[in-house]
Order: structure tokens, then C-alpha cells, then sequence
């Protein structure tokens, strides 16, 4: 083989090479696509310059969230109901246990019960009660019927139905993306991607928790309505006859060393002005005595002449 030939054949083999290794990198590459590309092609929505898969990925997730909304069960309409009732009575305690009774009677709870009392007789006091929706209106005839008065009632209704279909539709992406998470994270094989994968599965996590908290809060809230009742009691207060105002020797006793605590506290006081004041006192007399004697005798001389 001469010169010629022989470069020939090494240049033939040295393409063949570079060719082989280079379709081994672009396999190896597209075998370990990392976990940024997957949650890149995982996010809804997303477009510009993205490859087919993603965008293939991405209409994909999207037609199944818009197949998952339609096929979702839309529930009864649902309705927040709430009253506030006051209400006068004849007897407190038996118009409460009557309403207990009634509570009890329709399914219901006592959530709250407070009790006022002004002097011995006057009694008033709150009740919330929470019960089935079903018997909503029927509780309030029931509690109107066992007044004497009606005084107020109040009653309004906040439709949640749309809030809670938007919910149900948020939940269900939400799981979808959970699994897809959790897919990922058995097939992922770097460190760095399980770490990433946990954080958002965690936050993913989190969401769902928080959505399916408030679902339970409106179904509750739809199920069991809220009843205020305020009760005044109607009783005509009768005075009372006062035995310590009808005290009389008591009061005469009282009366008596009251003023002999002012006598003595007067003659204590004048001892102790004459007393004190005695330096004073013998003075002015001395000088009084001088001037009552020196004005008799000149009367007297004055008499003579």
C-alpha cells in the first residue's frame, strides 16, 4: 500500500469516528434531559422559543385540565344562610329550653349561649345555634312562635356555589401536578433535581392543603346555617319591701351618739380654746379690769364737781 492510500483509509476512519461520537452524545443527552426541561414542559401556557415536545407537553396538560373542568360534578347550589332574631318573652328559662328542645329536635348545636341579669328579675341573653339548612326556615317559625314579640329579624343568604366549583377545579390541577411531581422525583437520579422536585412538591403540597380547607369551611358553612336569638324577658318588676331602710332603733341609736359625739366634740373644743388660749385671755382681762377701773373714777371725780 503506498503513501497515498494509506491517508486515504486514516482520514475514512477518523470521520467514522467523530460520526459515531457525536450520535452517542446527542442520545446521552436527550436520555438525561435534567428536571429544569421537564418542569419547563410541565408548566401550562408557556411559549416563544420551546421545542415541539414542550409545546406538545404543555397543549397536552392544558386539554387535560379543560377535560377535567367539564367533567367536574357541579354541586347544588350553595347558599351561606345566616339570621338575627330578637325576640321579647314571658319566661326566659322556659322559652330557652324550648328552643334547646328544638335544637335537639332538628339536628342542631348550641354554639354559643350568654345570660344578662339586671337586678333579681330582669333576665336577657344570646343564643347561636347552628342548624341543617333543610330546617332552616322551619327553627325560625318555631322560635318566633314561642315569643311574645317579635322585636327584629334579619336574614341573609351569600351564594358560594361559583367559589367552590373554581376550588374543586384548582384541587383537581393540582393533584395532576402532584403526581407528576412525584413521577419525576422516582426518576430522578442528580441530587440537585431530587432537592428542587421536593421544594415544589412541598409548596404543591401546601396549596392543596389550603384549598381543601377552605372546601370544608364552605360545606360546613352550606350545611349547617347560623341562627342568632337575642331574648329580652317581659316581667313587670314589683319593688320589694327593704328591711334595712325599716331599721328604726337602729337608726335611732345612730341618730343619738351622732349627737353626743357633737356635744362632746363642741365642749372639746371650747376647753381647748380657753385652755390655749389662756396667756391671752389673762392679759386682755388685766388690761380690761385697768381701763373699766381708771373709766369709773373719772365718772365719779366728774360727779363731784
Amino acid at each position: 500500500m503506498n503513501k497515498q492510500a494509506f491517508r486515504k483509509l486514516f482520514l475514512l476512519i477518523f470521520m467514522v469516528t467523530i460520526g459515531l461520537a457525536g450520535c452517542s452524545s446527542s442520545s446521552k443527552n436527550e436520555s438525561s434531559e435534567s428536571y429544569a426541561e421537564k418542569k419547563a414542559a410541565m408548566a401550562p401556557g408557556k411559549s416563544g422559543s420551546g421545542s415541539d415536545t414542550s409545546m406538545s407537553s404543555s397543549e397536552g396538560e392544558q386539554t387535560k385540565r379543560t377535560e377535567g373542568t367539564d367533567q367536574l360534578a357541579v354541586p347544588n347550589q350553595m347558599v351561606i344562610y345566616q339570621a338575627n332574631l330578637q325576640i321579647r318573652v314571658k319566661n326566659f328559662d322556659q322559652t330557652v329550653n324550648t328552643i334547646e328542645k328544638k335544637v335537639q329536635g332538628y339536628g342542631g348545636y348550641i354554639a354559643e349561649s350568654t345570660l344578662n341579669r339586671e337586678g333579681d328579675d330582669q333576665l336577657s341573653g344570646t343564643i347561636r345555634i347552628r342548624i341543617p339548612q333543610q330546617f332552616f326556615q322551619d327553627f325560625l317559625h318555631d322560635a318566633e312562635g314561642a315569643a311574645s314579640e317579635v322585636l327584629q329579624r334579619d336574614i341573609t343568604g351569600q351564594d358560594v356555589t361559583e367559589e367552590y366549583v373554581d376550588l374543586q377545579s384548582r384541587l383537581k390541577s393540582k393533584r395532576v401536578v402532584e403526581e407528576r411531581l412525584t413521577s419525576f422525583m422516582q426518576g430522578a437520579a442528580k441530587t440537585e433535581d431530587l432537592l428542587k422536585i421536593s421544594e415544589d412538591l412541598a409548596a404543591v403540597q401546601e396549596e392543596i392543603e389550603t384549598i381543601e380547607g377552605r372546601m370544608k369551611f364552605l360545606e360546613n358553612q352550606t350545611a349547617f346555617s347560623t341562627i342568632t336569638i337575642t331574648l329580652y324577658e317581659s316581667k313587670v318588676v314589683v319593688p320589694k319591701i327593704n328591711p334595712d331602710k325599716l331599721n328604726t332603733w337602729g337608726k335611732t341609736k345612730q341618730q343619738f351618739m351622732q349627737s353626743t359625739n357633737w356635744l362632746l366634740a363642741g365642749l372639746s373644743g371650747l376647753v381647748v380654746l380657753v385652755i390655749g388660749n389662756l396667756p391671752i385671755i389673762t392679759i386682755m382681762s388685766a388690761i380690761g379690769i385697768v381701763f373699766i377701773y381708771l373709766y369709773k373714777r373719772r365718772n365719779k371725780r366728774n360727779r363731784q364737781e
